[in-house]
This record gives C-alpha cells, structure tokens and sequence, in this order.
C-alpha cells in the first residue's frame, strides 16, 4: 500500500520515483538538458512573451517525451474544486507573506531593493507571465521529481522522500531569486517557503495547472500592486 498523506488525492500518484515510468539516465539528462535550453531560449528574444513561450514548447517536448507522451500524469483539466483549492492556497500565501513581510521588516531583513520582483509592466511582460510561469512550475517540478525519485531508492519511505524533495527544492526555489538587493531570509522565507502553498497542491492533486494558477494569480497581484503604487 503506498503511503500517502491525507490529504492527497490516492488515484494519481507522483511521476518516475516508483518507476511510474521508470526512465533511465540519459532521459533524467536529457529532462535538465531541455530545462536548460528552454530557460536560455526564453531570456533570448526580444519578445519576452514569445521567448517564453518557445521556451516552455522545448521544456514540455523534453517532459512529454519522457512521460511516453502521457500527459495526464502531470496535466489533467482543472475542475471546480480543483480552482476553488487554488485559490484558497493563493490567499493562503498573501496572509503569509504579510505576516513574514511584517516580520523580516521587524527584523531588518527585508530586501532593500525598490522593484524587488524586476517588474517593468507593459503589455509584453504581462503576457509572458502566462507561459514564463509556467516555466517556472516545471523548474520545480523536475528536480523535485529527481529529489524524490533518489531520496525513496534510498528510503522506500515514500512520505519521508516527499517532504525532503519538498524542503529541497523549496529552498533551491528561494536561493534563485537572490540577488545582492535581497536577503537570503527574505528569499528563503517569500520565494522559498512561500512556495510550499504551490507544493500543497501540486502534492493533493498531482496537477501541476493547479499550482500554476496559484502562482499565476499571486504574480498578477504583484504586477497591479506595482502599476497601483
């Protein structure tokens, strides 16, 4: 009996850790080969929303592929509960990156960067928001799934290995972000920890759409909270 959590969905489980497929080296190469390209594609354009969008065709060609184009097993249509969770987690993290904005000003940890997220708002970078967000789902989800596929040949604890590929690349997730403006705690705790809403449910539905729309809908509020102020 596989070891779930409960709060998980128990008809779809995780991609590749338990063979589900079982891919072989050169296909784990290949997966970060093609993250690599797509993110060094996305950034070449001077369209930003058509760089990313090529961008994210490579990196889902890559996915696909080594997924022997099942789809659903990392995609499936959102349903009304499906949105509703999204949105909840979505305002989950607003109420906490208040309180740990709050907090790390208390402490004089905050970033001191005026336009900590790099936002210059036009009509391009709005809609390369929508496949760049995407991208950056799959830079978490691909390595969380190499995090998690080691960590149970290792454990054959399925729950353990989740919530260390989880801790892993959450705070591989927020070191990303730093820049000499930032903190580390303000990275670790906003981008890093602050993920783990997107991971919440990413891991109860095995559905990548649902993190994204989280994701998406916190960076949209980013975007009119810059244009407002």
């Amino acid at each position: 009996m596989v070891d779930y959590f409960n709060f998980e969905n128990k008809d779809l489980d995780f991609p590749f850790y338990n063979n589900n497929p079982r891919i072989s080296k050169s296909k784990w190469l290949l997966l970060f080969i093609v993250l690599f390209v797509g993110l060094i594609i996305s950034g070449l354009f001077s369209s930003q929303t058509l760089g990313a969008i090529i961008g994210l065709v490579i990196i889902l060609l890559g996915l696909f592929y080594t997924l022997d184009w099942d789809y659903e097993k990392i995609f499936q249509k959102p349903g009304r509960k499906d949105v509703l969770l999204a949105i909840e987690l979505f305002v989950c993290y607003i109420i906490y990156a208040i309180i740990m904005s709050s907090l790390l000003d208390f402490l004089s940890l905050s970033s001191t960067a005026t336009n900590p997220l790099g936002i210059t708002v036009t009509l391009d970078t709005t809609l390369s928001l929508f496949p760049f967000l995407m991208i950056e789902e799959l830079l978490k989800f691909i390595p969380f799934s190499l995090a998690l596929t080691v960590i149970y040949k290792f454990t054959n604890n399925r729950k353990l290995s989740v919530i260390m590929a989880t801790l892993l690349i959450i705070i591989f997730f927020g070191l990303l972000h730093y820049t000499p403006e930032n903190t580390i705690f303000s990275v670790l705790l906003l981008q890093g920890f602050g993920s783990i809403f997107e991971y919440i449910g990413y891991i109860k539905t095995k559905n990548i759409l649902v993190c994204y729309i989280t994701h998406l809908l916190t960076d949209l509020l980013a975007f009119t909270a810059f244009i407002i102020t």
